[in-house]
């Protein structure tokens, strides 16, 4: 049943391309501009899964473990993986789908994220890694230290997404220019039509959701993830252990094909060779964006937007320091650029 994971990988790819969906334009905006929008549809996506996870849970269908938090590990590699995925022009599902994108600055981060995980995993540095992780306090969770059900917490986040979309909704009001559409129908709202980004949220946490019950099925106790699945994807060609091929490997393989099938529908599907310093950078990046989420447990996705719905203080603290890091980069790297009149690099951009 593993294959479930392609097909959810496949939906997600899609929607991640063409919602132009990238944490890094959320935290980056965040910190240089103030501006909250892509925050916001991340919130959304947290609350739309928290709510999906709270009935599951109260429905029996999956039971989430219970986890300490390893807070030293989560402040470390939140820092590195802020900093790294300005570097890198994106966070993970962001690198995932410009890949599919045909951005070679982008493969290139994408390598060596999933080289530098496996080897912080399961390779020579898996000792420092288990070493910070186990740094941890016992109570791992809201729910945990408070006593009060997942419920409260969901409703309560629900309360502020729905505030957030209304506010933000009223500013998108105003028409944006495009050119003539020349498809109708389904095909035009698939591969033509810019994305709400706070649709693009809601259905980003359905599939959230549904991954859960789905990767349970198979074993896993989990739900969306990149981080371990890029690392087992790479011991998988290192080895040819075909037991390191489950639900998340096959997630992140629908991913990558997934928003190649929307890049290629829309249009949007052109490899492009950056320059030598941005590809440097993209490198440094993605090795840095590997020690981040092996040391902090997650990505964007993991930690962002799962541990997050999850109500587990290690998503909350890893996320609001990637939002720290990603500042520091933002501000060393690209305000420079901006004011001395040089553009920002292609691919540290998102729509």
């Amino acid at each position: 049943m593993i294959i479930t994971g392609l097909v959810v990988g496949l939906l997600l790819g899609f929607v991640l391309q063409r919602g132009r969906f990238c944490v890094t334009g959320a935290f980056r905006d965040l910190t240089l501009t103030g501006n909250t929008r892509w925050f916001s549809a991340l919130i959304v996506i947290i609350a739309v899964h928290a709510v999906g996870l709270a009935m599951l849970t109260s429905l029996g269908i999956i039971a989430p473990e219970a986890t300490a938090f390893p807070w030293l590990a989560s402040i470390l590699g939140g820092l590195i993986f802020g900093f790294s995925m300005i570097l890198a022009g994106g966070c993970a599902t962001g690198t995932y789908y410009r890949v599919g994108e045909g951005l070679v600055g982008s493969w290139m981060a994408l390598i060596f994220f999933a080289l530098t995980a496996a080897v912080m995993k399961t390779g020579p540095a898996a000792g420092l890694t288990d070493g910070l992780r186990s740094i941890t306090v016992a109570d791992g969770s809201l729910s945990a230290t408070t006593g009060l059900s997942p419920w409260v917490f969901a409703v309560g986040l629900s309360g502020i997404a729905v505030w957030l979309t209304i506010r933000h909704n009223r500013r998108l009001g105003t028409p944006v220019a495009t050119l003539s559409p020349r498809k109708t129908g389904l095909a035009h709202l698939l591969t033509e039509k810019r994305w709400n980004p706070f649709a693009t949220a809601v259905v980003i946490g359905i599939i959230a959701t549904v991954a859960w019950p789905l990767s349970a099925a198979t074993g896993r106790n989990s739900g969306l993830g990149i981080t371990t699945p890029s690392a087992n994807l790479v011991s998988f060609f290192a080895t040819g252990d075909l037991n390191l091929v489950d639900w998340g490997v096959m997630l992140v393989i629908g991913i990558l094909v997934g928003s190649f099938i929307a890049a290629k529908a829309s249009g949007e599907f052109r490899v492009r060779v950056p320059d030598r310093d941005t590809l440097l950078k993209a490198i440094v990046g993605g090795v840095g964006m590997g020690i981040g989420a092996a040391i902090a447990g997650g990505c964007t996705v993991g930690n962002a937007m799962v541990s997050t719905a999850q109500f587990e203080y290690q998503g909350w603290v890893a996320t609001f320091f990637m939002i720290v890091g990603a500042g520091i980069a933002a501000k060393a790297t690209i305000r420079p650029r901006s004011t001395a009149g040089a553009p920002v690099p292609a691919e540290s951009r998102t729509a």
